[in-house]
């Protein structure tokens, strides 16, 4: 017969041990999928504020001259823009595989140290 006693404490912490990595996962994903949904709504507000200028630009334009030069002007702004928040979609990236590498390297860390602990 073996002398186990029920503990409830001690199996919700094995639980937490164990589901640490995986809810840090979770965590760190929602905050990149946030970073990322606010980054893309940052892109739309961009396309947006340069057809309404487009279309103001349209309207008030005097001769085709100056049509065409406000044109350029604009196209010449929003690919500075383009350019600006390309660089910030790559810095997103490069922040999310620096975060699931730390993630990853941490469980591993915790998987043999349990190991460890086992053996």
């Amino acid at each position: 017969m073996s002398d186990f006693t029920f503990d409830p404490k001690a199996i919700l912490e094995n639980y937490r041990a164990a589901f640490a990595p995986v809810l840090k996962a979770q965590q760190e994903g929602v905050k990149a999928l946030e970073r990322l949904s606010r980054y893309q709504y940052a892109v739309a507000g961009d396309y947006l504020d340069w057809v309404l200028t487009h279309a103001k630009t349209t309207v008030a334009a005097a001769s085709p001259t100056e049509f065409f030069a406000k044109q350029t002007e604009l196209s010449s702004a929003l690919t500075e823009k383009v350019r600006t928040r390309t660089q910030e979609l790559a810095d997103i990236a490069t922040d999310a595989q620096t975060t699931v590498t730390q993630l990853v390297t941490d469980a591993a860390a915790q998987a043999s140290a349990i190991f460890k602990q086992a053996a």
